[in-house]
């Protein structure tokens, strides 16, 4: 059963970067995305970087033209050693949804975030 912990303060979590944090032996990364707060393992799970150290972004999304369509902007994290992008909320990587980063349930209490893991 997953216990609530305390992670932070809402205004301690930046808009374009991940706010990061240990919880006993976790290091998470926490991150504001439009629609809430998202918590995710500090660990990619290609080659076990630190995934939440890279850079909030968005990604370049695929057409049949000759033409870069930039999208998501501030949905995923992408590792800093091999540039993996993963989705912020689901954990999913981008190229094969199969292979995810671990993530956690996060409640917001007033300005508390607290993570259940």
């Amino acid at each position: 059963m997953a216990s609530k912990q305390f992670a932070c303060k809402a205004s301690e979590v930046p808009a374009d970067a991940a706010k990061i944090i240990k919880l006993g032996n976790l290091s998470l990364g926490i991150f504001r995305v439009g629609d809430g707060y998202h918590a995710l393992l500090n660990v990619c799970p290609h080659k076990g970087a630190a995934l939440c150290q890279g850079p909030v972004c968005g990604t370049t999304k695929q057409t049949d033209k000759a033409e870069f369509v930039y999208e998501r902007a501030g949905e995923l994290v992408r590792c800093a050693w091999h540039g993996w992008e993963f989705d912020i909320r689901t954990g999913e990587f981008l190229v094969d949804p199969r292979v995810k980063a671990r993530t956690f349930p996060v409640s917001v209490e007033s300005e508390d975030i607290f993570v259940h893991v």
